[in-house]
């Protein structure tokens, strides 16, 4: 049985978006499913989308929680309450039953990628509804301190330098579970999570100094990786792969997998996990438990 999946930038680059019936009109838009169920995945749909300026998604509510992270360009998404200008680095969630729409702005086209937990099922349609037209309201811009855009949040690569933080980078986060994580050559920057209302999923930035190294473990949920930037060397159930920006992978539940930085500068890839780690053991690492049975065979 197959627990990951690896999806090279130039694949996906040529690759035409698979075709299926939406229930909702839209135009100007594709939308590539990079991870799915066609994939094994029961817990994470990831997809690349994009959306042109004056491209339109129509209004539809999803059986499934929806986290995005936009990459570049320009987005207005209409919601029940209110419109909201989305540009590159904002992020935010949208949760199960929640009726939005999608506007494109700006000169360029929008990129985007969204996770989705558990994963849309095809054979229901890909648990979504179309609903009637929102109002199209004037955006207002993400501000992560005003409590009517607590669900959304704004992400800059400065954020995961431990040595530049600032009260006006600070400010920028949704939760005081946002706050920079460091340790052993990796910072963790949460961006979608329980404070944020997330229920079935979490979204988060990583980035790895020269000497980051995470060793071989699984875990009880599902992961998926889309690189930014850099390079890193990948093992997912003893298969190697070196990951480069625009790359993405998938590691299953169960799916043993570690990475090392592989270049000189910053790596750094947009990280997702479903469904939402438990409080205990959400590493397993193979070296813990190596060491416990040659404890135990000495003991023989």
């Amino acid at each position: 049985m197959t627990r990951h999946v690896v999806r090279r930038a130039a694949d996906l680059a040529s690759a035409a978006p698979a075709p299926h019936q939406l229930p909702y009109p839209c135009a100007g838009f594709t939308r590539r499913s990079v991870v799915g169920e066609e994939d094994g995945s029961v817990h994470t749909g990831f997809g690349l989308c994009e959306l042109a300026p004056d491209g339109t998604v129509g209004a539809h509510v999803h059986a499934y929680e929806e986290s995005f992270h936009l990459l570049s360009g320009t987005v207005v998404l209409d919601t029940p309450e209110g419109s909201y200008l989305l540009e590159e680095g904002d992020y935010g969630l949208l949760p199960t039953g929640v009726p939005h729409a999608w506007r494109g702005a700006g000169d360029t086209t929008a990129r985007w990628a969204d996770m989705l937990a558990p994963v849309p099922r095809a054979r229901y349609g890909h648990d979504t509804l179309a609903v009637p037209e929102l109002p199209a309201g004037r955006p207002s811009r993400i501000d992560v301190r005003d409590p009517r855009t607590r669900s959304f949040g704004h992400f800059e690569a400065a954020q995961m330098d431990p040595g530049k933080q600032s009260q006006d980078l600070l400010a920028v986060s949704a939760s005081m579970r946002t706050a920079l994580l460091v340790y052993s050559g990796i910072t963790v920057k949460p961006m979608v999570d329980a404070d944020l209302g997330a229920v079935a999923s979490t979204m988060f930035m990583v980035q790895y100094a020269p000497d980051g190294v995470a060793g071989a473990h699984d875990h009880p949920f599902e992961e998926t990786y889309l690189i930014v930037e850099g390079t890193v060397d990948a093992t997912f159930d003893g298969e190697r792969y070196r990951l480069a920006a625009g790359d993405v992978a998938w590691a299953g539940a169960g799916c043993v997998h570690g990475f090392s930085h592989a270049g000189t500068g910053p790596v750094r890839w947009l990280e997702t996990q479903a469904p939402q780690p438990p409080a205990r053991h959400s590493y397993r690492f193979a070296r813990d438990w190596d060491h416990l049975r040659g404890v135990l065979e000495d003991r023989r």
